[in-house]
């Protein structure tokens, strides 16, 4: 019997990284006078096994642990400023922006799938 809220359930699992994208994104922001900080970003890598089912057409291949999910933070390396400070305010923004849009829009997804599945529900 096939999940109905799989579909849900993965976007939960990216709005959740773009929630903690707009948080470290905040963080270099508020360090943007900070000497010598760096600027970190998140990186997410699925796998992916994730979007497509790899044929096996042998016992012997591997197959990639589907609940395997590569969430990491990584520094960035941009031009220094004066006092050694990485942090591009411009791009910082940007991002930020990008993040908190992607982040809403997948929140609104969420409540018409929702909808979607009570009117399938109650019939009303």
């Amino acid at each position: 019997m096939p999940d109905i809220f799989s579909h849900i359930d993965n976007l939960e699992e990216k709005a959740s990284y773009f929630l903690e994208r707009t948080k470290i994104i905040q963080g270099n922001i508020a360090n943007a006078d900070t000497p010598f900080y760096k600027p970190k970003d998140l990186v997410f890598e699925k796998h992916l096994d994730n979007q497509i089912k790899l044929k096996t057409t042998d016992p012997r291949h591997i197959q990639p642990d589907a609940s395997e999910k590569k969430v990491k933070v990584v520094e960035l390396s941009d031009i220094s400023g004066y006092d050694s400070n990485k942090v591009n305010l411009d791009k910082e923004l940007a991002k930020l922006a990008e993040s908190s849009i992607m982040y809403k829009t997948l929140l609104e997804t969420m409540k018409k799938e929702l909808a979607k599945t009570k009117y399938v529900i109650t019939g009303r």
